[in-house]
């Protein structure tokens, strides 16, 4: 595993050196440009559009547009000084509950592993958390920018989670249409609050696949030996004419039969309408002419 930073987690007086690594890949199945008439893939030019000529990398600076057309330049060893980057240190702030952080603020894990000194500080800090069930805020400056950042246990490992500053969250206000109170039936909401009951297990990672990626590695493999890509199934839609029956036909689809346990019916879709359709009129016949 790749190290992508080194430094040390500080918390008091106290100094944990650690190493980090990302805990997290993504296995995006890339796919290039290419030129339909050569099957070339396209090349991405850093071009001057002053100069007109293609740009080197030692060339290159940073900088903020701060009216339009006008820019201030940073060097990358400015902006590792101002991030404060150069201390390569993570400092703990705060312990808190982990409960009392909303998912909405976490961006990226990443483990931390001891580092080449300090085995002991480490497993001190690693234990302590555990046994207190508490998770440390902390500053982070990774790549020239500062970030807020849970850390926390993982079974023997210490994770660090960058999480987004409050300023950075939008308000929620900004949703278009949110009601304002919430009316609900309440044999809606029961038989809601039972279908919920019903779908409820243990939370199992391993269950769920990404059918898309798979998809797309089969329609390769099909490629590669000239055949035909095949479509993936439709699935059958069934239109539900109210909220009640919607809610009757996803509990019926709960139930089985054999040994009680909740199964979902993958391919119902339930779309509520506000009246129900008319019936088709019979047609009239014509009576022969005599």
């Amino acid at each position: 595993m790749h190290t992508v930073w080194k430094g040390a987690i500080s918390f008091g007086l106290v100094h944990v050196p650690v190493k980090m690594f990302s805990a997290t890949e993504d296995k995006d199945i890339s796919m290039r440009y290419i030129h339909k008439t050569c099957i070339t893939p396209l090349a991405y030019v850093r071009k001057c559009q002053t100069c007109e000529k293609e740009v080197e990398w030692d060339e290159i600076t940073k900088g903020y547009e701060y009216e339009p057309g006008r820019f201030v330049l940073f060097e990358k060893e400015e902006l590792e000084t101002i991030s404060g980057e150069a201390n390569k240190e993570i400092k703990i702030l705060d312990f808190v509950n982990l409960t009392d952080i909303d998912p909405v603020y976490f961006q990226k894990t990443y483990y931390l592993g001891p580092g080449d000194t300090g085995a002991g500080a480490y497993n001190l800090l690693l234990d302590s958390m555990r046994q207190t069930g508490k998770i440390g805020i902390a500053k982070v400056s990774i790549r020239s920018k500062s970030s807020l950042a849970a850390i926390r246990v993982i079974e023997n490992c210490l994770a660090l989670e960058t999480i987004f500053y409050p300023d950075e969250i939008r308000p929620i206000s900004q949703v278009p249409n949110l009601p304002e109170k919430v009316n609900v039936n309440e044999r809606e909401l029961d038989m809601a609050k039972m279908l919920i009951s019903q779908l409820s297990s243990p939370f199992e990672p391993e269950k769920y696949k990404d059918e898309y990626r798979g998809r797309l590695l089969e329609a390769i493999e099909h490629k590669i030996a000239g055949e035909e890509v095949q479509a993936a199934p439709a699935l059958q839609k069934t239109s539900v004419i109210d909220l009640m029956a919607a809610l009757q036909a996803s509990l019926d689809a709960t139930k089985s039969p054999d040994d009680g346990k909740v199964t979902l019916a993958p391919d119902t879709t339930v779309t509520e309408e506000k009246k129900p359709k008319a019936k088709p009129r019979a047609k009239k016949t014509k009576e022969p002419v005599t």
